[in-house]
Formats: structure tokens, sequence, C-alpha cells
């Protein structure tokens, strides 16, 4: 049996700015893969993208670190406001979308 600490968690995020139409999804979903999460990016009809991500609790945290940064390096368009919610893992996904 898993420890809390080891269990998988789910990761919501809506990021606002200019990001859509930039590769912003794409970006995501490489860094995603890239901490071996899986999940989806998808942009919404307010113009923000919602991210979705399962995995061990600190690679989620190192996706939300990368999408709130402020000076992340190749991350294309911009980011004004980084927006999460955790809950627990729900295993909905067996691979990283871009949508």
């Amino acid at each position: 049996m898993k420890s809390n600490d080891e269990a998988p968690v789910r990761l919501n995020v809506w990021v606002a700015g200019r990001v859509q139409g930039v590769g912003f999804r794409w970006w995501t979903r490489s860094r995603a893969l890239e901490l071996g999460l899986v999940g989806e990016a998808r942009n919404l009809s307010d113009g923000r993208v919602a991210v979705a991500a399962e995995g061990p609790r600190e690679a989620c945290a190192s996706l939300l670190a990368l999408l709130r940064g402020r000076e992340t390096p190749g991350r294309p368009g911009r980011v004004d406001s980084v927006a999460e919610q955790w809950s627990s893992a729900t295993g909905l996904w067996t691979e990283f979308a871009e949508r």
C-alpha cells in the first residue's frame, strides 16, 4: 500500500494570459511527458488553457512551478495568472493529450 506521499494525485490548473494559438498546450504536454505525468491540456472558450495532470505529487508540483514561473525558458505565450486545485487521482488517463 502506498503512503499519502507516494499516492498519485490530480492537479487541475487554469492558466490565463496569451496562452491560445501560441504553442502553449504543446509545450505543456512536452513538460508533462518529461515529468512522467498523464492528463490533458485543452483550450477553454474564455481564452484560458485548462491543464489536468495526474501522477506523483512532486512531478505535479514541478509542472505547476513551470506553468507559474515568470521566467520559464522556452515557454510560449504569456501567463498572467494561474489557479490550481489538488485532489486524488482518478486514473482516467493513460497518456497526456493536447486537446
